[in-house]
């Protein structure tokens, strides 16, 4: 028979949500926020505070952007999507503490979370269906 305990403990250590990424970003926290995305799902908008790099790019460049032992949490496009799981081995494999943003950008964006663009920050009403609205 399976630990449920043990499960959702170990689940917990390696996944996380916009709500709690998001207050972990307000508090201070030490983690670096990730966008594994495309460039052009990056232009369209992206969680602010995040750095762009996308999944096929992490192996290669974060070891020299992103300093050995940094905390950090991963997001691809929505539960629809597996990139984020990707991006987050990739991490894992490197040696990164890193967790994944359950939801990904879709459930930043619709839970009201600051959005930035080229064109500066912006953030959306709360979909009813996500959260409350304040």
């Amino acid at each position: 028979m399976i630990d449920a305990a043990a499960h959702f403990r170990a689940k917990l250590e390696v996944e996380t949500d916009p709500a709690d990424t998001y207050a972990a970003q307000r508090a201070g926290e030490a983690f670096v926020l990730v966008d594994t995305r495309s460039r052009a799902a990056w232009d369209q908008g992206h969680a602010e505070g995040a750095v762009h790099l996308p999944t096929r790019e992490i192996a290669e460049r974060a070891t020299s952007e992103i300093p050995a032992g940094t905390a950090v949490v991963v997001y691809c496009w929505s539960p629809g999507c597996n990139g984020g799981d990707k991006a987050a081995l990739a991490f894992a494999e490197l040696g990164y503490p890193v967790k994944l943003m359950i939801g990904g950008f879709e459930y930043w964006k619709r839970e009201g979370y600051p959005v930035a663009t080229a064109h500066g920050v912006s953030a959306g009403p709360v979909d009813p269906l996500t959260g409350v609205a304040g």
